[in-house]
C-alpha cells in the first residue's frame, strides 16, 4: 500500500501563503488520484482539493478556489498545494490521500485507501 508523508504546515499570517507537500512510497504513483482534505478542531474532514493521475482533471471545493492550487510531479511521486491568501478559517491539519485509479466520489473521504500522518496549518489573525 502506498505511504504518504506530508510536509510544508506552519504558521503563517492571515493573507500569507504556504505550501504543502505530500511524497508518496509507490513506485505506481502516477496510477494513483490524490486529494487534501483538513480538519479543525471539533469540526469533520473536510475535502479541499483533488487531482487526477496526470493532473488533467483538477477539483476544489468552493471555500478555496482562486485562492489554492493543487498540482502534482510524477517524476518526484509528489503532490502539492499551494495557499495564498490564507484566513483564519483554513487553520487545520491538511491531509493527503489517495486512491488508485480515482474510483469514487473524489471529494468523499470515504473514497480514499491511504491517508498521510497530516501537517498543521495555523493562520492568525
Amino acid at each position: 500500500q502506498v505511504q504518504l508523508v506530508e510536509s510544508g504546515g506552519g504558521l503563517v499570517q492571515a493573507g500569507g501563503s504556504l505550501r504543502l507537500s505530500c511524497r508518496a512510497s509507490a513506485r505506481t504513483f502516477s496510477m494513483y488520484y490524490m486529494g487534501w482534505f483538513r480538519q479543525a478542531p471539533a469540526k469533520e474532514r473536510e475535502f479541499v482539493a483533488a487531482i487526477g493521475s496526470t493532473g488533467r482533471r483538477i477539483i476544489y471545493a468552493d471555500s478555496v478556489k482562486g485562492r489554492f492550487t493543487i498540482s502534482r510531479d510524477n517524476d518526484r511521486n509528489t503532490v502539492y498545494l499551494q495557499m495564498n491568501s490564507l484566513k483564519p478559517e483554513d487553520t487545520a491539519v491538511y491531509y493527503c490521500a489517495a486512491v488508485p485509479y480515482g474510483l469514487g466520489n473524489l471529494e468523499d473521504s470515504q473514497t480514499y485507501d491511504a491517508w498521510g500522518q497530516g501537517t498543521q496549518v495555523t493562520v492568525s489573525s
